[in-house]
């Protein structure tokens, strides 16, 4: 391990997120609290600065390097990234903590009650948080250092893991800015959409960034309840956008016009929002006596936002019936395509893990036939499946314990056991104390120290966080590797 290679990008990384603060900083000047914001610029860029200056700048990562980049990056920048909040007197130190990792891992679990009582450069800075995060901050670090050169495939893979090494072009510094740019254009394309469907433009801005990186921050404390119903249509639309594989889209773009349908992945995804959202209007208009397109939209909004993992809300789910409730816990789990914005399981391991259960339970009844586990007509490996079913067991077990964490804690099991798995998918609202129409504000600091260490195991998959609590990681550190 050469630790002062993984500094430099760190440093990098840091440097960046200061850049990434102007803009509120500069609205800031209207609201007086300028000089709060510099402070947390200063602070940042001068940490980052030094970091960058005094270490090597000729870098060659190899894997293990990697996952520590990605690691270390995002402890520096969630950390550093709470500065605002906490100069500007918002919050106290582990509330600011709290909703900077929240804003970065795109959970958009917030500890304001009203969000419309907080200055506009804060408003404007949370939803930046979600929009670097969205497509990953290791991505913007390779696709803005050139030198890292090849080694940058290995920063790549750490951050957006997942079944398949799919490419856009073979240098991944090319890949990662393609993917920048198709992200861009698109949260452009929301955002002109919303100010043409009559949203006040900072709020649609706001939003933009907000939806594409399936964050769930939003400029109102009734999140999109507060606006209009094509607007929530557009909404809808746009989740299901940034919870496809954004590789897809670039190639849907590119011209190739059957890549959504053609993907074996997407097929699913499109399935489980289609089936999920009927069942739910099928029940929720018998238990409403009341069949009306408002319940449709109602459902069709809850599930996509759920299975996207961008926890925006337009109704209060956490009243709808038990029913309702499961599903869209099973939704949580869940999550949206692999190589998307969006958290959770993914889509692509619950189809392994399910095709691969029952191709089990069909040895039984032919134990001498020999199975193989595909996606489409792709066979998954056997080292890519023991992956899976070891990512599974890992996910359920760190559920566990940040259910029994909060349990302990003092919170009733729907609370505990929503909320742990809310933070882990980087969903946002939960339900019973956390639920739609409520927040995080009231639970405790210790509830929200576990819950920002979810949220960050869940967004970067585990074992990227992991791997800096192994001692061989750190071995060797610089000198010849």
């Amino acid at each position: 391990m050469n630790i002062l290679e993984v500094l430099h990008v760190v440093g990098t990384l840091l440097v960046w997120i200061a850049v990434a603060m102007l803009p509120p900083t500069i609205m800031a000047v209207f609201e007086g609290l300028h000089l709060h914001w510099l402070g947390a610029v200063a602070a940042t860029g001068t940490v980052g600065s030094v970091i960058w200056f005094l270490t090597p700048r000729r870098l060659s990562i190899n894997p293990r390097e990697g996952l520590a980049v990605v690691g270390l990056g995002w402890l520096a920048v969630v950390l550093f990234g709470s500065l605002p909040f906490l100069f500007t007197g918002v919050a106290p130190p582990i509330k600011a903590l709290f909703e900077s990792v929240s804003g970065f891992t795109t959970t958009g679990a917030t500890i304001f009650p009203f969000v419309e009582d907080l200055p506009p450069s804060i408003l404007l800075w949370r939803s930046i948080t979600h929009w670097i995060g969205g497509m990953g901050i290791i991505v913007l670090g390779v696709a803005i250092l050139p030198m890292v050169g090849v080694g940058g495939a290995q920063l790549f893979r750490a951050e957006v893991p997942g079944v398949s090494g799919d490419r856009l072009t073979p240098r991944i510094a090319s890949t990662a800015r393609l993917l920048w740019v198709v992200y861009a254009l698109l949260t452009a394309a929301v955002g002109v959409a919303y100010v043409v469907l009559g949203m006040p433009v900072f709020d649609a801005i706001n939003h933009a960034m907000s939806v594409l990186a399936t964050g769930g921050f939003s400029t109102r404390s009734e999140s999109m309840g507060a606006f209009s119903p094509v607007i929530q249509s557009v909404t809808i639309a746009a989740m299901i956008l940034a919870g496809t594989n954004f590789t897809l889209t670039y190639r849907l773009l590119g011209g190739k016009w059957n890549a959504w349908f053609s993907d074996a992945e997407w097929r699913w995804f499109a399935g489980i929002l289609g089936v999920a959202s009927v069942s739910l209007f099928l029940y929720l208009g018998p238990a409403n006596n009341e069949w009306s397109f408002d319940w449709f939209r109602a459902a069709v909004f809850s599930v996509t936002a759920v299975v996207t993992t961008t926890g925006f809300v337009t109704a209060d789910f956490a009243a709808w019936p038990a029913f309702c409730q499961v599903v869209l816990l099973g939704l949580m789990f869940v999550g949206a395509m692999g190589g998307s914005t969006g958290g959770g399981f993914k889509v692509v391991r619950a189809v392994v893990v399910a095709k691969h259960t029952l191709s089990e339970i069909r040895k039984i009844l032919h134990p001498r036939a020999v199975m193989v586990t595909k996606i489409g007509r792709r066979p998954v490996r056997p080292d890519v499946l023991l992956n899976i079913l070891a990512f599974l067991a890992l996910y359920v077990a760190t559920h566990g314990i940040g259910t029994i964490i909060l349990a302990a804690l003092g919170y009733d099991l729907v609370t505990a056991t929503s909320a742990a798995l809310a933070a882990m998918s980087s969903i946002g609202p939960g339900l019973g104390e956390v639920g739609p129409g409520s927040n995080y504000a009231d639970l405790g600091s210790a509830a929200h120290v576990t819950l920002s260490a979810l949220m960050l195991l869940g967004r970067l998959e585990f074992y990227t966080l992991l791997v800096l609590f192994i001692p061989g990681t750190w071995s060797r550190w610089g000198g010849d590797r």
